[in-house]
């Protein structure tokens, strides 16, 4: 019995501390509610470059156009959790880990998930200004109507 007993508190000791573990270095998993933002980021991908990773346009590259401020603002966030992990500026050429950046941003930034916050301050900051950013939120929200 005591056997059993040792078995059973094991397991529900790494089924508690296994997810822990798995939000300390994965920018997906920071988006605590789960919420699922595929389409918005797709939509983005659309909108911003066609889905080509390589485009560049100014200081904005990759297929989410991110810009190197961008980069030093999900670093920043980054070490203030104490995450070992870094982005660098090559990053933004990968769409997997544009992607990774988009959801940190996210997660810190906007942790209600809102989705039109989420489109407006990709296209003008934190402090966009919902007059400039009208057209690009539009059309981000039709390529997600389809």
């Amino acid at each position: 019995m005591k056997k059993v007993l040792k078995i059973v508190c094991l397991i529900s000791c790494f089924a508690t501390l296994a997810p822990l573990s798995a939000l300390a270095d994965d920018a997906r998993s920071t988006t605590s509610s789960g919420y699922d933002w595929t389409p918005v980021m797709d939509a983005i991908i659309h909108v911003e470059s066609r889905g080509d990773a390589k485009a560049v346009s100014g200081n904005s590259c990759g297929a989410m156009q991110i810009t190197p401020i961008l980069v030093k603002e999900c670093n920043n966030i980054l070490q203030k959790r104490k995450s070992k992990k870094r982005f660098t500026l090559k990053d933004r050429f990968s769409v997997e880990k544009s992607k990774e950046m988009f959801l940190l941003i996210q997660s810190y930034f906007n942790p209600t998930n809102n989705v039109e916050k989420a489109i407006r301050s990709w296209n003008g900051g934190m402090n966009y200004s919902v007059k400039r950013t009208q057209r690009y939120y539009n059309k981000v929200m039709a390529q997600m109507r389809g």
